[in-house]
């Protein structure tokens, strides 16, 4: 599974988001320009001591991002989507792509991918969710749908 963020803005939300993805073991792709760099301790703050256990790849542009996977299937979480999350079947090597937290994916990518566009399903009087949230929500149904490959559901309280 893959996390792409398209252009991030605020530190704190690419380091939870980091988090989240060593968690689950989800390759994630930054996309340029941020606004801020991963060497930021805002960032590292979020994902502290899971940090190493991220594997970060970086890119000059999406279309950079696309050429080197130009068969894999990509998915574009938007407010402006035609269906719900829950309506995608994600396999397992799914690009789930998010934009920036201030406006969202460029109208002209959603226009090319329409067909590929998801919603999280929210009240009308409401622009968005944080971006953080949004990825956690839609990352956690696509593993759901593949049986949680490598992840464990069992935990125990120690003593």
């Amino acid at each position: 599974m893959h996390i792409v963020l398209v252009e991030p803005e605020i530190p704190q939300n690419t380091g939870n988001i980091a988090r989240t993805c060593a968690a689950t073991g989800t390759t994630l792709h930054l996309v340029h320009p941020m606004g801020f760099s991963i060497d930021e301790k805002h960032v590292r703050r979020a994902g502290l001591d899971y940090w190493p256990l991220v594997h970060i790849v970086e890119h000059p542009s999406f279309a950079h991002l696309r050429a080197l996977y130009p068969d894999a299937p990509f998915f574009f979480a938007t407010t402006k989507a035609p269906r719900g999350y829950c309506e995608v079947r994600f396999p397992m090597d799914a690009f789930l792509v998010f934009g920036r937290e201030s406006r969202g994916l460029p109208e002209d990518l959603l226009r090319e991918n329409y067909d590929r566009c998801i919603r999280i399903p929210m009240r009308p009087d409401i622009r968005s969710l944080n971006l953080s949230n949004s990825v956690a929500v839609v990352l956690y149904e696509a593993l759901r749908q593949n049986g949680f490959p490598g992840l464990s559901a069992e935990g125990h309280i120690p003593g």
